[in-house]
């Protein structure tokens, strides 16, 4: 058994994406799901079930909250909970894209303390414990320095530039979009990009992995009004994402309230 949470849960990113990609190719039982017409794969399915096994075998006495659960009251009181998402991008999954994920982490108290991102077809594993920095495949990584919008190569969708949501004006920025949210977050902590936002209420199991990748990268992240993100919620529920270097992100908070 592993020494360590961060050490368990890359265990469990890479047995992940061993299933996941037993299904590239295959028939992949598509369907919506009825509380949101969101996409629901066999893969998301039985991925899910090999971390509920490993991660739950592993430490009995953490809660657990993933997209593809039913919801687990013990995770009210549990000091520790696992906070999952299966496959983040799934229509990127099914469309045989590459930008898709496992996003793992857990939480202790409301906080992020070890968090995995794993893309397994573009192999990248993103890993960070809460004092211990944030790596890309075992290299130290760092969010960028651009603290002027009109310099910032950022992801969002193109809903979230639109002018009702930007009460200080709409920021100059360049736009790009990558269909895994967790990804997004795990590209602006590489220094890839310079900050991502999502204005939409947010589920916990797309942004607790990425949200410890930026903090330990040195960036600042809040939900869209600059407050502080807490998890394992009643209900699992961010108000949006706002993730930059801490000069970045002030200047668009600026525009945002």
């Amino acid at each position: 058994m592993p020494a360590n949470d961060l050490a368990l849960l890359i265990d469990a990113a890479r047995k992940a994406a061993e299933t996941a990609l037993a299904y590239v190719g295959g028939p992949l039982d598509v369907r919506n799901k009825p509380a949101d017409d969101t996409p629901v794969t066999a893969a998301d399915l039985a991925v899910n079930a090999v971390l509920h096994d490993m991660l739950r075998d592993a430490r009995p006495d953490y809660g657990w909250l993933s997209e593809e659960s039913e919801a687990d009251p013990g995770r009210h009181t549990a000091r520790r909970t696992f906070v999952v998402d299966p496959i983040d991008g799934t229509r990127a999954f099914i469309e045989g894209q590459r930008a898709w994920a496992h996003a793992l982490a857990v939480v202790e108290d409301g906080a992020v303390i070890a968090a995995v991102v794993h893309l397994p077809v573009m192999d990248k594993l993103y890993a960070a414990a809460r004092g211990g920095g944030a790596r890309l495949n075992g290299k130290p990584i760092s969010v960028g320095r651009v603290d002027a919008p009109a310099r910032a190569d950022v992801l969002a969708t193109r809903p979230s530039m639109e002018a009702h949501h930007w009460p200080g004006g709409v920021p100059p920025v360049t736009r790009s979009y990558r269909p895994s949210l967790a990804y997004r977050l795990s590209l602006v902590a590489e220094g890839r990009f310079d900050a991502m936002f999502t204005f939409r209420p947010t589920w916990e199991w797309d942004i607790a992995a990425g949200s410890l990748l930026l903090s330990e990268a040195g960036a600042r992240v809040t939900d869209r009004r600059g407050g502080r993100l807490s998890f394992n919620a009643a209900h699992p529920q961010a108000d949006g994402v706002l993730a930059a270097n801490p000069d970045l992100h002030a200047a668009l908070l600026d525009r945002l309230i």
